[in-house]
């Protein structure tokens, strides 16, 4: 039993889940405790610190992601790739931004739990869609 689980670990698509899901957590840790500074400690809009707090995370996730999941070591396309990797993280701060204000001010949810709760949401989807971006550019 031992030996079978080891190979399912040791398999390449069971580790890149395993490094995305680090890698994510990483970033949604950078989020969450700026969105945390921004909002508590300096009083800025809950909104306007979670646009912030999700553009920072967006660049830790881009190097985690294309660097140690991806195991893309190439700089020549990285310009490229960035761009690339922008355009669904732009929809995703779309998507964030819209169920924060709905988790808060409509559900009236705190706003690190519905943060928590959308970063939840987005997370599934984005793996398909960055696996796809550092296979083909």
């Amino acid at each position: 039993m031992f030996l079978i689980m080891l190979q399912i670990f040791q398999s390449d698509k069971i580790k890149k889940i395993i490094k995305y899901l680090i890698s994510g957590c990483t970033a949604a840790v950078v989020n969450l405790g700026l969105l945390f500074v921004l909002t508590h400690l300096l009083h800025i809009w809950y909104i306007f610190s979670s646009i912030l707090a999700f553009l920072v995370a967006f660049f830790v996730s881009f190097f985690l992601q294309k660097f140690w999941t991806f195991s893309n070591a190439s700089t020549v396309d990285i310009h490229n790739q960035m761009m690339i990797y922008f355009i669904p993280a732009s929809i995703n701060l779309g998507i964030n931004t819209t169920l924060m204000y709905l988790f808060v001010d409509f559900a009236h949810l705190h706003y690190m739990f519905a943060q928590i709760i959308a970063s939840g949401l987005i997370a599934f989807e984005s793996f398909f869609i960055y696996r796809w971006i550092f296979k083909t550019t």
